[in-house]
Parts: C-alpha cells; structure tokens; sequence
C-alpha cells in the first residue's frame, strides 16, 4: 500500500468506522496505515479510551474470530496482533501522561502461562489515561516473580488478566499469593467466564468484564485490604479427593492413552501421516488439560463449552471431528476410579452435536 493510498480518517467516520480502516490496514500488514488511522481519529477529537477499547480491542476480537473461522493464519493472527500492540504503543505517546494528580498504583499483569497479553496492555493504558500509576507487567508472569515485584513496589491492587481457562489453576495461585502479600486483586479476561464465577470461586477481590468497567471500579471504589492468608483447599474444599492432582500427574500417559484408543477405534486414525498425527495429539492434549481444569473448578460445564468450541474450530478447517466422541470415552475408561472426571467425560460427548460423534 503506498502513501497516497492509504486510508485516511473523517472526522464524521463512526467508531466503527475508524475499526474497519484500521482492521484493513492491520490486516494488510501495513504498520504505518495502521498508525495513521489511529492518530487521526485521536486528532479528530476521539479520545484515547474509545480508541484504546473500541477501536483497538474491536479490531482485536476480530483477530480471534477470523481465525476461529480458518480466514486467518495462526502467523497472519500474531502479525496482526503485533501491529495492534504498536498502535497502542502510538496511541499512548500520542496522547501524553495524564493531566491530573496520580491516582493509586496498580500492577497489571497476565497469568503464568497466559500469551494473550494485549487485553492486560490495553487496560493498563486505559488506567494511565485516567491517571493511575500503573506498572505493566506483560505476558506470562510467574506468581513468585509477580510477589517479588509487588513487594518492590507495593502497589494499591493488582489486576489480573487471563484468557485461556487452563490457567485458571495458577490464576487461583496467584490470586492467594498476592492476597497473602497484602494486595488485592482484581481479575479480569474470558478465563474468569463471562460472569466472573471463578474469580468469585477464587476469592478475588474484585472482577471487572473489560478493561473500562475494572477502570470504573479501581476509580470509585478502592478494593481495600485483601482477604488474609489461604490455600486453594479453603476455597475449593473438593480438591481433597485428589482428582485433580493425579490427573495432572498422568497427563502425557493419559494423551498416548489416548491415541492408542483412536487407533484402534477409527480406521482413519490409523492412516494418518506425520502432521496430521501430530495434530491429533496437540487436540488430545488440550482435551485432558481443560478435563483436568474442569475438574480443578468442579465446572463439567466448562469442558463441554470447550469441546463444543473444539468441534466448531474443526468443521470450520474442513476436519471431521468424528474421533472426539471415542477419545472422550477411552479418557474415561482411563479415569474409570475418578468419579467427577468421569461424569464430566459424560455430560461432554452428551453435549456433542451428532456431526461430532463417531
């Protein structure tokens, strides 16, 4: 795209407006466009949050239902979001530090094993718009190494993002972690479910749905002291029965357990070359990590949103989904002495459409 092609921002052009320039420039690779539209909706009298969340985070959603559709590469996705992480960046220079007094400081930060990490810079853009001292942590950050860093700077809360549901385990951790430091927590990302349940499940002290509704809250409404000192059992008491622990213990056998069952049970399977084996294997990893994390929350209904989500994601890639069904039942002749795994196994293949069914 050259210079004087490049789209150019009216300042009539809707909010939406402004999200389909941008998403078709992001989407062409071209950083500078990209840019561009951004700082001419904020010089045409936008404000940096609608930007940041209606703007950015619209284009942002997009990335991940194109890709859930198979209209947009797994490289082509990052190379979208990297450009959308640069725009923020713009967007944040553009519009300079907050003009008022500072506000208390938070630490904003993803959960350990948490990639997704442009929701958590969203939001920590959006709290320094409003004045807040905010330090921004990134992707993936250990629980220990968060603690060192909150004793370092001894933050008002922390705001905790996650978007992948199998981290909700070390979300949990971090959670208390934090609480036993002094600090509390606000949490926040599609991990926590659309109604926060299981940042209520782990005690936060807080859950916001976006980033404009935790910024509300962490401006009206200070959390105050955390809960005191706990383990994930005061709050989870039925992870007494050790079903969860055994089964992350077992994972890898549980996952070539797996793959032998399939063999044996869809011809197909048994036909498949080198990539189409090693696809089979990361699904049926991601099956027992979402079991084990169902069984974590006690939730059978997480893993069946997940597996229908799975059957969803295959028949869009042209991928019969038929070997989920006999994968749920070999998971569940492994795990025959664990009663919640099983029943969740259950209610998953029973919630299947009949296309997923071998």
């Amino acid at each position: 795209m050259t210079a004087s092609s490049k789209p150019r921002t009216d300042p009539s052009l809707s909010v939406a407006d402004v999200a389909d320039q941008l998403w078709t420039a992001a989407a062409d690779g071209d950083e500078h466009a990209a840019g561009g539209i951004a700082l001419r909706a904020l010089e045409s009298g936008m404000d940096t949050e609608t930007v940041l969340l209606d703007v950015i985070g619209a284009v942002q959603r997009k990335v991940g239902e194109e890709w859930a559709a198979n209209r947009l590469t797994v490289t082509r996705e990052h190379a979208v979001t990297a450009i959308n992480d640069r725009v923020v960046a713009a967007v944040s220079l553009a519009s300079g530090p907050a003009s008022r007094p500072p506000l208390a400081r938070v630490t904003v930060a993803c959960v350990d094993g948490e990639w997704h990490a442009l929701p958590a810079r969203l939001l920590a853009e959006v709290l320094r718009s409003r004045g807040f001292q905010v330090d921004y942590l990134g992707a993936q950050v250990p629980a220990a190494h968060l603690i060192a860093d909150v004793h370092r700077t001894g933050p008002d809360a922390v705001a905790l993002s996650g978007s992948i549901p199998t981290r909700l385990p070390a979300a949990h951790a971090t959670i208390t972690a934090c609480q036993a430091a002094g600090v509390p927590v606000i949490a926040g990302g599609a991990a926590f479910g659309t109604d926060g349940r299981y940042a209520r499940l782990f005690g936060a002290d807080a859950w916001a749905p976006d980033a404009r509704a935790a910024a509300d809250l962490l401006a009206g409404n200070p959390l105050g002291a955390p809960r005191g000192a706990h383990q994930a059992v005061d709050d989870l008491p039925h992870l007494l029965d050790q079903e969860y622990t055994m089964i992350s213990r077992t994972s890898p056998q549980l996952v070539k357990a797996a793959l032998a069952g399939l063999r044996e049970r869809v011809p197909a399977v048994a036909r498949y070359d080198e990539l189409q084996l090693q696809h089979t294997v990361e699904d049926l990893a991601s099956i027992v990590d979402y079991l084990k994390t169902s069984v974590y929350v006690d939730d059978p209904g997480l893993f069946t949103g997940f597996l229908r989500w799975t059957a969803g994601i295959l028949a869009a890639r042209g991928v019969p989904a038929g070997y989920l069904t006999p994968a749920l039942d070999v998971l569940g002749e492994e795990l025959r002495d664990f009663p919640r795994a099983r029943a969740t196994l259950v209610r998953a293949a029973d919630g299947l459409d009949p296309e997923s069914r071998a």
